[in-house]
């Protein structure tokens, strides 16, 4: 297995090299990513012979890539968790023949929808750390939170991925006031400028991300980005927030901003042009193997239904015709989701 660790681990310093501002650059242009969320180790994973079999140049894991909630100082659950997950045949394949991005969500983090104010984060982090195999002079080990990014291509076909941590920095939510009411599910939107998503360094951070060049943004957020219609966790809980995204991507005219999420245990594809600098699409994939059959929610600014089965999501570039396809796949593989965008349309008016 460490050979094979190891052979992955050469595939993805093939597929990226060093570039300006601490970004990732590679010659070879990416038109095949595949991504997904929420894996629960105790479960069967049959899906990963469908993602294989996609055969993605990436694969992003975003977040609940475990499920390892943290109960006592030494983090036994979590442990025992990433040590399971290491055995899972179809997630070991991948790990070991395609090169992979990770980022965290609140049960690898530790608590269900945990925020900055976690206890064992730190500790959870280092375990985080030691699965997904980082370097010893990767950024995140001597930084707060996970957050991340690289860019892959050549100059007029790069793709930047930038994979933000929700959860270290973020504040606490406001409780709903009818717990289980539609649209009031768990949380309700906290206008208080004062709290945050991502933290001053992160999104100093981010903003100096936006400012390099790329053709394509893969911006990933474990939580629901312009989603609307529930109260469970997204960016709309912390609404100044979520409009301090949007304004940042207009300030630095930022173009090519496509949106990756998940954590709900459900599918769906968005769209939002109110407040934005142009469309913005969003897809959310969830769950890998652990999804919620009785979906049901308003969407409106969803693209048609939501799909409660097990999925992966894939990114399909056509830098020839300068198209972004986006679809939610079913564990046979089938796109049961499907939108296109035209680069040209991500871009600030």
């Amino acid at each position: 297995m460490f050979a094979r660790l190891c052979a992955a681990a050469l595939a993805l310093s093939l597929l990226l090299a060093a570039g300006p501002g601490g970004a990732q650059v590679a010659q070879k242009p990416l038109v095949r990513i595949a991504f997904g969320s929420c894996a629960d180790q105790t479960l069967p994973q049959p899906i990963w012979d469908a993602v294989l079999a996609y055969r993605p140049q990436l694969f992003i894991f975003g977040g609940d890539n475990v499920y390892g909630d943290v109960t006592t100082a030494d983090l036994r659950d979590l442990r025992t968790a990433y040590a399971t997950a290491r055995i899972v045949p179809g997630m070991a394949r991948l790990r070991q023949s395609v090169p992979h991005l990770a980022v965290w969500d609140d049960h690898d983090y530790g608590v269900n929808d945990g925020g900055g104010e976690v206890r064992f984060k730190a500790e959870s982090k280092a375990l985080f750390m030691d699965f997904w195999e980082l370097a010893a002079d990767d950024p995140r080990r001597s930084r707060d939170g996970l957050y991340h990014a690289v860019t892959i291509g050549p100059p007029g076909k790069r793709v930047q991925v930038i994979l933000l941590d929700t959860r270290w920095f973020r504040s606490p939510l406001k409780p709903t006031d009818q717990r289980d009411a539609p649209g009031k599910e768990r949380y309700l939107p906290d206008p208080d400028p004062a709290k945050t998503m991502l933290g001053s360094a992160q999104w100093a951070w981010l903003e100096e991300r936006l400012r390099e060049p790329a053709e394509l943004r893969l911006v990933v957020s474990s939580i629901q980005v312009v989603a609307e219609g529930h109260g469970f966790e997204r960016w709309g809980n912390l609404p100044a927030e979520r409009q301090r995204l949007l304004d940042l991507i207009r300030r630095t005219e930022a173009a090519g901003v496509v949106l990756l999420s998940g954590d709900r245990h459900l599918a769906a594809l968005y769209r939002e042009s109110a407040g934005t600098p142009y469309p913005l699409v969003e897809i959310t994939s969830s769950s890998l193997n652990r999804p919620y059959h009785g979906s049901r929610e308003p969407g409106p600014n969803r693209l048609g239904g939501v799909y409660g089965d097990t999925n992966f999501g894939t990114v399909d570039i056509d830098w020839w015709e300068g198209t972004v396809t986006l679809a939610v796949r079913d564990e046979a593989g089938q796109a049961v989701r499907r939108t296109a965008v035209r680069l040209e349309e991500l871009r600030p008016r």
